[in-house]
This record gives C-alpha cells, sequence and structure tokens, in this order.
C-alpha cells in the first residue's frame, strides 16, 4: 500500500482538527496532485552544460584535426559560428533599459553565451598560432572583458557580465605574475594587492548599481564575485605575514582585520537587504577568519601564549557553537518570516 505523502497528512490532520474544510482539503490535494512538475532549473543547467560541452569539443577538435583542415578552415568556421550565434542573439534582444529586460528568448540568452566563448576560442587560435597581441598579454584578456561588459549590459546577460569580470580578473594576474613568478615563486604579495582593487572597485560598482538603479540585478553578481576577490586578497595580506610579534605586524594584521569587518558588514547589511544567504554566510566565515587570526597575534604581542593555548580548548568549540546558533537563527537576521 503506498504511503501517504506528506502534504496529503497535512491536509489530513488539519481537515480532522476541523481547521480546514474538507471540501477546501480535497482542493488543495487535487491541486497538488495534478500541479506540473517544472523542469526550469534542470533545462538551464543542461544547456549550461551542453554549450560549455560544445565549445571544449571545438577546441579539441581544432587540436586534432589542425594539419588536415588548415588554418583558413578553422578560423572562418569559427567566425561563421560566432556571427551566427550572434546574429541570432541580437535579433532577439529586447530593447534597452537600465532595469531588467524582459527575456525574449531561451536561445537567443544560451547563443550570446556561446558566441562570447567561441570568441574566446578565436582569439587564443589567433594568438598562438599568428601571435596577433604580441607580447602584449595583457591585451589578451582585457579586450575580451571590455567587450562582455559592453555585451552585459546590451543584451541584460548577467552570465556575460561574470564572464567580463573573470577576463578583468584574469588581466589583473597577467599584468603582474608574470614579472615576478619566475624570480620569487608564486606572487602572493604582488597579486593580492591588485587583487583587493579590484574586489573594492567591484563592491563600489555593485553598490552604485543598486543605490542609482543602473542595473540594479546586476548588483547581486558585481558583490559576490567582488567581495570574494577583496576577501582573499585580504586573507593574502593577513596570513602572508612575517609571523613575529612586533608592533608593525600586530598593526598590519589590525588594519587587515578591520578591512574584513568592514566589508563583511557591507555584505551583513546587503544580506538583510536581499534576504540573501549567500552574503551573510560569507560575511561570518571571512569575519570569523579574520577575528581568530587577529586574536593570535594579539596574544603573541602581549607574551600570553601560556595562558591562551590552554583556553583554545574552549574558544573554537564556543565559537563553532555560536556559528551553529546564528546558522539556526538565520532567518530571524534576514528578518524572513
Amino acid at each position: 500500500m503506498a504511503q501517504a505523502s506528506p502534504t496529503a497528512r497535512l491536509l489530513a490532520k488539519l481537515a480532522a482538527e476541523g481547521l480546514l474544510p474538507p471540501a477546501q482539503a480535497a482542493a488543495i490535494a487535487d491541486d497538488e496532485r495534478t500541479r506540473p512538475f517544472s523542469l526550469h532549473y534542470e533545462l538551464q543547467a543542461f544547456l549550461y552544460l551542453g554549450i560549455t560541452l560544445l565549445t571544449g569539443g571545438v577546441g579539441v577538435l581544432v587540436y586534432q584535426h589542425i594539419d588536415s583542415l588548415g588554418h583558413g578552415v578553422i578560423i572562418g568556421a569559427l567566425v561563421l559560428a560566432m556571427a551566427a550565434s550572434f546574429a541570432y542573439a541580437n535579433r532577439h534582444r529586447a530593447a534597452f533599459t537600465w532595469g531588467e529586460a524582459p527575456r525574449t528568448s531561451t536561445a537567443a540568452d544560451y547563443l550570446l553565451l556561446l558566441s562570447c566563448l567561441l570568441f574566446l576560442v578565436l582569439e587564443g587560435y589567433l594568438q598562438v598560432q599568428y601571435g596577433l597581441f604580441g607580447n602584449r598579454y595583457g591585451l589578451v584578456t582585457v579586450l575580451p572583458a571590455a567587450l562582455f561588459l559592453c555585451l552585459a549590459y546590451l543584451f541584460d546577460h548577467r552570465g556575460v557580465l561574470s564572464m567580463a569580470i573573470t577576463s578583468l580578473a584574469a588581466w589583473v594576474g597577467v599584468s603582474v605574475a608574470p614579472l615576478t613568478l619566475f624570480n620569487d615563486g608564486f606572487p602572493s604579495q604582488e597579486l593580492s594587492g591588485p587583487g583587493l582593487l579590484l574586489g573594492l572597485a567591484l563592491l563600489a560598482a555593485g553598490l552604485a548599481s543598486e543605490q542609482l538603479r543602473r542595473k540594479p540585478h546586476f548588483a547581486y553578481t558585481y558583490l559576490l564575485l567582488g567581495s570574494n576577490a577583496a576577501l582573499l586578497a585580504a586573507m593574502v595580506r593577513l596570513f602572508d605575514g612575517d609571523g613575529s610579534t612586533a608592533a608593525p605586524e600586530l598593526l598590519r594584521a589590525l588594519l587587515v582585520a578591520l578591512l574584513v569587518l568592514g566589508i563583511c558588514t557591507v555584505l551583513v547589511w546587503y544580506a538583510r537587504r536581499t534576504q540573501s544567504y549567500i552574503f551573510l554566510l560569507l560575511a561570518v566565515g571571512y569575519g570569523y577568519v579574520a577575528f581568530t587570526v587577529v586574536l593570535m597575534v594579539m596574544v603573541g604581542f602581549v607574551n600570553l601564549s601560556d595562558v591562551f593555548i590552554p583556553l583554545l580548548i574552549l574558544y573554537f568549540p564556543l565559537s563553532l557553537a555560536g556559528l551553529i546558533a546564528l546558522l539556526i537563527n538565520i532567518k530571524k537576521i534576514l528578518r524572513i518570516a
């Protein structure tokens, strides 16, 4: 005998207690039983996966048959595929607005994404085969960043905006990393500074779009990627000290921690404003790590290691218990009914 669903059991309980008329309970149960099941997110995931696999397959096909096809044929095919995808997306583009544009075609959204990915394939192919940009490797990343940023606003596409921000982050890395990678290993100090500036700039762009009502729905993407970039760069600065307990080390740790807490405050404000779990979790996670590191540095500075080390047995369990309590009451913090 098939077991009744939780909804059916709840409706039966409400009807038995007289809180819900039997006719209304039957109508609700019939609606739950006959309501169509949405495959919206599943189809979106398959479309994204299909475009990614298609782009990767094009790259493998080009690599395997480059000798037999010839460079001209490959470049021509990439240009035609990119142009066709972009033409279809442009044909179904909604009129520009500073608000959120209505979706006119799901296929157009994904074909625009495909055309951007094919542009990256074409650009990389021309650079490898013909040295299109010479030794100016920064142009390889800053050019698609500028192009994708314009297309994101023109087509109101947050996926293309994410690609623009990713290309911009790659440009920051390309502009700095080659100068020190072969001399001093991974340039954590050199990359953390530009990464921090980039993250703060993205945070400012997100807040500006929210406050000025210029594509305010882009604020989520700006703030999510910008906060991660800024906070990760700050964490590199926080952990990449010399390990000393001198006053300059404590001051540096305090300044970085204040910056982290300032960013976390902005994230908490935005999380409560939009009732978003992800920003609150980011703020709590990064804030907890920054506070703990500064606490360790302060203990070393005042020479209380012998007293504090036994207290770690209490600090970490109690602080983690506090985090668990916060997660339990997260709806109250976000003012979600």
